[in-house]
């Protein structure tokens, strides 16, 4: 089956053989870091994920829906099942988080169905002639056999696998009374779901693409509380682990995974070690109506905050935490998710998580009744043959490859100065000392002293203020005030330094992506400002 492989270098190029006329792929080139196939299963090394070798293992991931009505990997209608799944590896991504309804593993009945009779049950008969035409191998299959034929497929391309319990009953999900969402409800009988884990944990013992299984998803509604989250979740982690103790274990929190804060003070207790993982989903919808009201770096400030509160502390506990669900609406329209993402890239990149994109999928075969609904926060657009939006590929591609690792020996440590905006980091780009933007892997080693000063590591140079409106640049004079950079605002997410002993500017990007300084966007409560273009993260980063 080959191996997976990461890497800390990316070039985009464009490609025109598996998908037509449109897709810019990632090349993986340089210094990498190899899981081969002998080197899985997956297990954990404090925060970290790890492979057998013990190097560290990013999980990158897209999230694939197979839950609802027509309990079918979506897309096969649309293309080849092995060409979706290499686009998938073609795009960066290294896994699959792949959603399952409980009925799936423990109704017979409905397992056995074939593609062809299920989809005509619903009235899909035009879907069925289209999966007919591209995936003939799949329709008449059963539906518990398609649904190991995709895992296959990921698995022959090198992609990982997240098995995501997604819902008891196909359905779309998730709301608070859907009966779905929380041990009691009309769907969620607690005993037939650590059935359906411990059999679907059972039929993918050995197939080593499966690395890990997330027990539910979104846990919500009128009945959730914390002493059945603590009586019922070990449960199901125990079960998964004695059926498949080669996967790692995934525990989601509370109202829509938004909330893990309760573990804080009272730990999970499990008999297994070395493969628990706690998983949170932030969307801009997660916070209400913030990312508008408020002016965006106190927006900012206090989601982060919010976020370390509910479930980053975890990090520093010694837990990984998998982020297995993010996104926005791919057309680019709303305000809100554009400063919500910005403060994501800015978080993701900062603590180097684990996550999951929502979604791959374009479109649905049929979504709470529409067929061949549109999903604007699909990867790909309605048809499953053009990205939806490049640009965001290319921005998200910064946080696909891990900064950070595990110490060793043998490890060097350095910054990094990240610009969430467009998922860059700040380069030198001549001998005169001029900066730009260019691609994180590029990047010289910064150094932050307690003096305030940005130094490229092992050198003299340091980086200066000028006046307001002019390149910002590398100098070896660093004992002047216009040499001290400041985090500012309350995202702290705003280098300022001084161009005179009352005047300030901060670190800006001009219309080239050439390093400048102006004047500090959206310091007052204004929230109609926009200081995207002068956030920078300064991101600690392991070399080995």
């Amino acid at each position: 089956m080959g191996r997976y492989s990461f890497s800390y270098s990316l070039v985009f190029t464009t490609i025109f053989s598996t998908f037509p006329l449109f897709i810019t792929t990632i090349f993986l080139c340089g210094s990498t870091l190899q899981t081969k196939v002998e080197s899985l299963p997956l297990s954990t090394n404090g925060r970290w994920i790890v492979n057998e070798d013990g190097k560290r293992v990013k999980l990158a991931c897209v999230n694939w829906v197979s839950h609802s009505e027509t309990l079918l990997a979506q897309g096969l209608n649309k293309r080849p099942l092995n060409d979706i799944s290499k686009s998938i590896k073609d795009m960066g991504f290294n896994c699959v988080r792949l959603t399952w309804p409980i009925l799936l593993a423990t109704n017979d009945s409905l397992a056995s169905i074939t593609i062809r009779d299920h989809f005509s049950s619903l009235g899909l008969v035009q879907t069925i002639i289209d999966i007919q035409k591209n995936n003939p191998s799949i329709v008449d299959l059963s539906l518990i056999k398609a649904f190991q034929e995709v895992v296959k497929s990921l698995g022959e391309k090198e992609v990982m696998v997240i098995l995501d319990n997604h819902v008891s009953q196909p359905l779309w999900c998730c709301a608070n009374n859907d009966g779905n969402g929380f041990f009691g409800d009309k769907y969620f009988d607690p005993d037939l779901w650590i059935k359906g884990l411990s059999k679907m944990a059972d039929m993918f013992k050995g197939v080593s693409n499966v690395v890990g299984m997330s027990l539910r998803n979104e846990l919500r509604g009128p009945r959730q509380n914390v002493p059945d989250w603590f009586r019922y979740m070990p449960k199901g982690a125990e079960a998964v682990h004695a059926a498949n103790p080669n996967v790692l274990v995934i525990l989601s929190g509370l109202s829509f995974d938004n909330d893990l804060a309760f573990i804080h003070s009272h730990p999970v207790t499990l008999s297994f070690k070395g493969k628990l993982v706690f998983e949170l989903h932030w969307y801009s919808f997660s916070d209400g109506n913030i990312w508008t009201s408020m002016n965006p770096n106190q927006a900012c400030g206090q989601i982060t905050r919010n976020v370390m509160r509910k479930a980053g502390f975890l990090l520093d506990q010694g837990w990984p935490l998998f982020v297995s669900e993010f996104g926005i609406d791919l057309r680019g329209s709303s305000v809100g998710e554009h400063r919500y993402f910005n403060c994501f890239m800015a978080l993701a990149s900062g603590l180097d998580f684990d996550w999951t994109l929502w979604t791959l999928v374009g479109s649905y075969y049929l979504r709470e009744g529409v067929v061949e609904m549109n999903e604007y926060y699909g990867i790909l657009d309605t048809d499953w043959s053009h990205i939806r939006n490049q640009d965001f590929l290319q921005k998200i591609s910064a946080i696909q490859l891990p900064f950070q690792g595990l110490n060793s020996p043998e490890a060097k440590h350095d910054k990094v100065i990240f610009h969430p905006l467009t998922g860059l980091c700040v380069l030198r780009k001549s001998h005169f000392g001029l900066l730009s933007l260019g691609p994180c892997p590029n990047s010289e080693g910064w150094e932050y002293t307690p003096q305030n000063t940005l130094s490229i590591k092992g050198t003299r140079f340091c980086l200066r203020a000028h006046k307001e409106g002019n390149l910002a640049k590398l100098h070896k004079k660093c004992t002047n005030f216009n040499s001290k950079w400041e985090l500012i605002s309350d995202s702290k997410l705003q280098l300022s330094s001084k161009i005179r002993y009352n005047s300030s500017v901060c670190l800006d990007i001009d219309s080239n992506n050439i390093i400048v300084t102006n004047a500090c966007k959206c310091i007052s409560i204004d929230n109609t400002c926009d200081p995207a273009s002068q956030w920078f993260k300064l991101i600690d980063r392991t070399k080995s």
